[in-house]
């Protein structure tokens, strides 16, 4: 089995993996995206059937914003792919001392193989990879891209209802800031879901640049604010946290906080086989009376969260030469 998952792989890198920068999941063509549910597929089902490809490479994490999962989940991919981890504390950094986000990169660079990086700066991802011969991973840019956790999403979606095509979608809660839920939207899109609804305030429906591309894709999606009205119809429920961070005006963030929680009494309206699905973190607007449903699908999509970086890992710098 080692020997299949290696040999699929490098065929994979092949295809145009090898080297490649993850900042966007728009860069990559649904084949691509297959290519790699098929890869974390594998790697989920078989976890000890894969090869330590990451034998000998350095990733570098630099999280200029608080994660769990996302940070973690890509140190233990490193770690079972036999590779090391070095991590950049913002805090115990020279950032504190002023140093600019081109030198830090620089740094990581020289010391690294690969970059992932999350920070509070809408295009400092696509920064760092314009300057870094290694290549770097979007682990989130302000409210703008999260390519690895639609990824995620939509290799859950494909594991749980066996394709991503002809399904009902709703996407919950803050579809403006969520980077988590711009990123699903523009992965959608490489698809064929039969519906997209956008239930949320108003004031929370996506920005006018994000709105105007999955139009311009081709995304059927339609505005509303209630879900109880759709939900016998949803196929996928993928709620989102409204982000106080993000909120330029708290006042603004005042007027919307606790619109939305799934509860259980509602889930129970849902189309059979229907999933509940959420990046997390969560506060009230998913409670944990719902865990316990079998709809809750949020918990298996964190943990799926390390095959799938692994499947990106062994794809971008497993075995490629530095």
């Amino acid at each position: 089995m080692e020997c299949i998952l290696a040999r699929e792989g490098e065929q994979m890198r092949r295809s145009g993996w090898s080297r490649r920068d993850v900042i966007n999941i728009l860069d990559f063509s649904r084949s691509d995206l297959e290519s790699l549910f098929e890869l974390a597929g594998k790697i989920s089902d078989r976890p000890n059937s894969i090869r330590r490809s990451l034998n000998e490479k350095i990733v570098a994490t630099a999280f200029f914003e608080a994660s769990t999962r996302t940070r973690l989940s890509f140190t233990t991919a490193a770690l079972k792919l036999g590779g090391k981890v070095i991590d950049l504390s913002p805090e115990a950094s020279s950032v504190m001392k002023g140093e600019s986000l081109p030198d830090t990169v620089r740094m990581l660079e020289s010391y690294s193989d690969l970059i992932v990086i999350r920070h509070p700066s809408e295009g400092a991802a696509l920064l760092a990879s314009e300057i870094s011969e290694s290549p770097v991973i979007n682990g989130g840019d302000g409210s703008q891209h999260h390519p690895t956790q639609a990824m995620l999403d939509l290799f859950t979606i494909t594991k749980l209802k066996g394709h991503i095509d002809g399904l009902n979608y709703a996407i919950v809660g803050d579809t403006r800031y969520a980077r988590t839920a711009a990123s699903l939207l523009y992965g959608l899109s490489k698809f064929k879901p039969k519906k997209v609804y956008l239930v949320s305030p108003e004031s929370l429906q996506p920005r006018i640049e994000i709105k105007t591309k999955i139009d311009e894709l081709g995304l059927r999606t339609e505005k509303l604010e209630d879900l109880e009205e759709i939900i016998p119809e949803i196929d996928v429920i993928y709620l989102t946290r409204i982000q106080k961070e993000r909120f330029p005006d708290v006042m603004e963030y005042e007027k919307v906080r606790g619109s939305y929680e799934i509860t259980r009494n509602l889930i129970v309206k849902a189309k059979r086989g229907s999933i509940v699905l959420h990046p997390l973190p969560r506060t009230n607007e998913l409670p944990s009376e719902v865990d316990t449903l079998p709809n809750a699908a949020y918990m298996k999509q964190a943990e799926w969260g390390v095959p799938m970086r692994m499947a990106i890992l062994e794809l971008v710098i497993g075995g490629a030469k530095g």
